[in-house]
């Protein structure tokens, strides 16, 4: 039997899983801790950076400039750190799906009144070895709400992490460019044209950049990527 999520919400009333106090718009975060997120701007529309010069007519930062990645766009409402980091690492390495669907709810939000929504969403994958490990993907369990609330497929079959690279975290930025060489690959019968990849936080945009080299490779024309979180 479903039920209404209003008579849910008045039997299980939403509350912040910040600070305790009482959730607004349904959500588990109260205003004064939403008001306390560190908002992701001024940005580079292609990826998500903060630069010196927001005025700049092109709107893309010297780096996007001279070397354009293979992404279109990208959407990453929020900066890496205090609450967001908070949440994005409870729901990482301890499955916290409460984090989730607030992270999820978030992402979707600003996306929906800010850009036209593409055909499916697809994940960044894990290697079935790190996935065995963890037993979850945190970007799917993300995408899972931003799917639902508003009402995009879901695409986790059509991109394969084939190979177990190395953990990124305490890599430069070259030594994660050469870490996810190759490690992507796109099933032959995938057709969507206008795709958005889903991830917890964008750091340096390697991960990213080389599957939305192998998307484009497989004939996919707009990349963005969805990011609840970037890294400065």
């Amino acid at each position: 039997m479903k039920i209404n999520q209003n008579y849910f919400n008045y039997l299980f009333p939403p509350t912040c899983i910040l600070c305790g106090d009482k959730g607004e718009q349904d959500n588990d975060l109260c205003t004064a801790c939403y008001n306390d997120l560190a908002l992701n701007k001024p940005r580079c529309y292609r990826c998500a950076s903060d630069f010196d010069a927001p005025n700049l007519a092109s709107g893309l930062c010297p780096v996007c400039t001279l070397n354009p990645p293979a992404f279109d766009e990208t959407f990453a409402p929020f900066a890496h750190s205090h609450a967001i980091r908070h949440l994005v690492l409870r729901l990482k390495f301890h499955n916290h799906s409460p984090s989730a669907r607030l992270l999820g709810t978030l992402l979707a939000t600003y996306v929906k009144k800010t850009t036209e929504l593409p055909d499916c969403l697809i994940p960044v994958p894990l290697h079935k070895n790190r996935y065995r490990e963890r037993g979850f993907n945190q970007s799917i369990e993300i995408a899972k709400i931003v799917s639902k609330t508003l009402n995009i497929p879901l695409d986790t079959k059509s991109c394969i992490r084939h190979r177990d690279t190395a953990h990124q975290v305490g890599l430069n930025g070259y030594e994660r460019i050469e870490n996810m060489k190759n490690a992507f690959s796109v099933h032959p019968t995938f057709q969507a044209t206008h795709v958005a990849i889903i991830d917890d936080v964008m750091t340096t945009g390697s991960t990213v950049q080389h599957l939305a080299m192998a998307l484009k490779t497989a004939g996919c024309h707009r990349i963005q990527v969805w990011a609840c979180s970037r890294a400065r």
